[in-house]
């Protein structure tokens, strides 16, 4: 085991660096999935994975970080400090259980210090049947032109146009419109797409190759920007299951909330990654949750996110600008204290024991 805060990295570059040292020392298998682009300072970025035990495993649990690149920052950490936890990797190997870890999901989005990856695209609502309509968010088409104003920060009159909305529609609603999803503004926020991203098609090579074969499959998904300050909300992270959400709640406690019954913070979404494993597993029971982590209040979420948008829509911004809206950003996503990170761990910690528990419970098919 290693003290908590030298698992977590101040870049993307260093994550990838301390993962795949990790996972090389725990002689996991490990294999990387190039991205076609260059990071930030020109590095080669990746979505790497390491698997941990029987490669034919009946029993599968995943571990995954940065679908929502920024978010990384936390994910990564998780995961580097699971791979030295010689109890947590004890547990689950005499439970027979295998455990992927996937770093790095959207690996442009980590090193850039972006949610969405280099398509502009929310990779947690990416996951459509492109042959069919998309779904459509005449909410979003309210507050499209308050979203990105002519110049940043915003002026007196747009600050004043969105308190007013908030006012008069409250504040569950701006979120709804705003992070629910739309496939119509392709520089928009939360935009889902019009076509799988590289994230996408590489996270199905990815879950077809590991997961194919598994019977039982549970899923943690590494998440931060909702709820209060270092508090890990578990989102059940599934269809609209009734016997899949009590399982779930099983495991990880009666506090998993559901997006169907207004019980999580998030709001309503569509196109969410989990549906990829039904696809790469289709016999498999499959129990998994967003591990959502506190940070900022959502208005200052929102407002940073805003913020990123207006900067990748204005490429020639000065550089203090450019540097004040990415540090925004950052602390946005990221408590970088040690208390957070304590926090981060300790709650992740307890699921990931909770998860092999009940792969452990679930008897064979």
């Amino acid at each position: 085991m290693i003290p908590i805060p030298s698992a977590f990295s101040s870049s993307y570059a260093q994550a990838r660096v301390n993962f795949l040292e990790a996972a090389a020392t725990a002689s996991t298998a490990i294999r990387s999935f190039n991205h076609p682009l260059p990071g930030r300072d020109g590095e080669q970025l990746a979505m790497d994975v390491a698997l941990d035990g029987d490669p034919a495993s009946p029993q599968l649990l995943i571990v995954s970080s940065a679908c929502h690149g920024v978010e990384g920052y936390c994910g990564s950490g998780v995961q580097v400090f699971a791979l030295h936890d010689d109890e947590w990797r004890a547990k689950a190997r005499d439970a027979g259980v295998a455990v992927l870890y996937i770093h790095a999901l959207n690996p442009y989005g980590f090193s850039h210090i972006r949610r969405v990856t280099h398509e502009n695209v929310d990779l947690n609502r990416n996951f459509h049947d492109f042959s069919q309509p998309l779904p459509v968010n005449t909410a979003y088409r309210e507050v499209a032109e308050l979203m990105l104003p002519a110049s940043w920060p915003p002026d007196a009159a747009n600050q004043s146009q969105v308190q007013q909305f908030v006012a008069e529609r409250g504040l569950p609603v701006w979120q709804a419109a705003v992070s629910g999803g739309q496939h119509e503004y392709p520089d928009g926020l939360f935009f889902g797409g019009q076509a799988p991203t590289w994230s996408n098609l590489t996270l199905r090579q990815v879950l077809g190759q590991y997961a194919a074969h598994a019977q039982s499959v549970a899923w943690i998904d590494l998440h931060t920007g909702l709820g209060p300050n270092g508090v890990g909300e578990r989102i059940w992270a599934g269809g609209n299951d009734a016997a899949a959400i009590a399982r779930a709640r099983r495991w990880w406690g009666d506090q998993v909330t559901s997006i169907y019954d207004g019980s999580s913070t998030s709001a309503l979404l569509t196109g969410l990654m989990w549906g990829a494993i039904h696809d790469a597993a289709p016999g498999a029971e499959y129990t998994g949750i967003a591990l959502e982590y506190g940070t900022e209040p959502i208005m200052e979420i929102l407002d940073a996110l805003r913020g990123d948008h207006w900067l990748a829509n204005h490429p020639g911004a000065p550089p203090e600008l450019v540097a004040a809206i990415k540090a925004r950003l950052l602390k946005a996503f990221y408590t970088d204290t040690d208390a957070w990170k304590g926090q981060i761990v300790s709650q992740a910690r307890q699921a990931l024991f909770q998860a092999v528990d009940g792969l452990a419970a679930t008897p064979a098919h």
